[in-house]
């Protein structure tokens, strides 16, 4: 079957490796989506172990609609019986771009209309509507008046794992830290740590990919191919049993969060151990200038998501915080990769180091970045053999220059 699994801007290559090591055949890499092929066990797998889809797509009809007559009549051309049962449920998710439909809205109410009007018309019955727990999710995506229409394979975005349990104001959703994980190239084994961890969500992907744990076995609820004529419950079983089995139990790496709020820190104990890894994740409560690297442990990564201060007035805070973090990194984890994702690119600079790398990304409509820092032990550059002996001035001017790298 074709299928399409979206993401987030700037997270789609990664997806595609992602889904090519689940054994797909990659047809397309686009904005925010990847298009591939492949069977009902590829599509349950992809479903259970994905930590960078967004949704998943299957696409069963596409066609042109320039006005409400054609989107109604196109609609009413496709036989609704084949995706929607006696009893059954439906809702739909209408994304809309540069289209002359002006309200994605208007558009999912009118395919709505077109679809109850045909079972009206054939059975004397019409489906029900629940926008909320539908047994059909169907994914409208009309792009210039091309419209494509889906049946949403999960029935609910993915990033919507299931173990978080609190969150803080401004929470990173799911997929995001995972993609914040592996865009940092950490390898699952050596120490990561964030110490501005909030509800935890970066640890907390980061401990589901070093244990191997499926983020799909969390979700809430059935999913939506589970209501498809062709859903095959004996796979789908067994393709979960296979899933819980790849799952380690001794901690893969060291994994270390701390904040300076206690109850925020209660919150993220509270989403750690809803996702079962109590023993594998430390916390404590602590100033983001008072973070250090673990004393007996081979270096690794620093990964932090810090306010951004969208508040007028909140300028002078917001960059003697990111100083803060910069002094924290330069002092304490020398030997370290440090990332910071920040939508204030201002403050960053207060951070005092200059990126090795600049990735943009968006949180939710928020412009970002993910900054990467190399923090060297010493210099960079290899000394001379014979180098000259510095003078006292020259002396001066260099101590602590070679704290954090360039």
């Amino acid at each position: 079957m074709h299928l399409t699994a979206t993401t987030q801007f700037g997270l789609e290559e990664l997806l595609a490796d992602e889904l090519y090591a689940l054994g797909a055949d990659i047809t397309h890499v686009g904005s925010r989506a990847v298009e591939f092929i492949g069977d009902h066990r590829l599509l349950y797998e992809v479903a259970l172990w994905s930590r960078l889809s967004m949704r998943l797509l299957r696409p069963f009809a596409a066609f042109y609609a320039a006005d409400e007559k054609a989107l109604y009549r196109e609609v009413s051309r496709i036989d609704w019986q084949d995706f929607i049962g006696p009893g059954q449920t439906f809702a739909i998710t209408p994304v809309v771009n540069r289209s002359t439909f002006e309200h994605s809205l208007f558009v999912a109410q009118l395919t709505k209309d077109a679809i109850v009007d045909q079972f009206r018309n054939r059975t004397g019955e019409r489906p029900s509507i629940d926008t909320r727990q539908p047994d059909i999710r169907l994914h409208l995506r009309m792009t210039e008046n091309e419209v494509i229409l889906s049946l949403d394979a999960a029935g609910d975005s993915l990033h919507r794992r299931g173990y978080r349990q609190h969150t803080n104001e401004a929470p990173l959703n799911e997929v995001l830290a995972a993609g914040l994980v592996l865009l940092s190239g950490w390898d699952g084994k050596k120490p990561l740590i964030d110490p501005m961890c909030g509800s935890a969500t970066i640890l907390t992907e980061a401990g589901l990919i070093s244990q191997r744990i499926a983020p799909g076995l969390f979700h809430q609820g059935k999913f939506g191919f589970e209501n498809w004529y062709d859903f095959d419950p004996q796979l789908w079983e067994q393709v979960r049993e296979e899933a819980k089995a790849q799952r380690l139990e001794e901690p893969q790496a060291y994994l270390a969060g701390s904040d300076l709020d206690p109850k925020v820190i209660d919150m993220a104990a509270a989403n750690i151990t809803a996702a079962g890894l109590e023993d594998c994740v430390r916390l404590s409560v602590r100033d983001v200038k008072d973070a250090t690297a673990p004393a007996k442990e081979e270096p690794g990564i620093v990964l932090t998501n810090p306010p951004y201060g969208e508040r007028i007035g909140e300028e002078a805070q917001m960059a003697a915080l990111y100083k803060t973090i910069g002094d924290a990194l330069k002092t304490n984890f020398q030997g370290y990769e440090a990332f910071v994702f920040t939508g204030n690119l201002e403050a960053a600079k207060s951070i005092g180091l200059k990126p090795a790398r600049r990735i943009p990304l968006f949180n939710g409509p928020i412009d970002c970045r993910l900054l990467k820092y190399e923090l060297y032990r010493g210099s960079r550059r290899a000394p001379s053999p014979h180098p000259p002996a510095p003078s006292p001035a020259e002396r001066g001017s260099h101590d602590g220059a070679d704290a954090g790298g360039s």
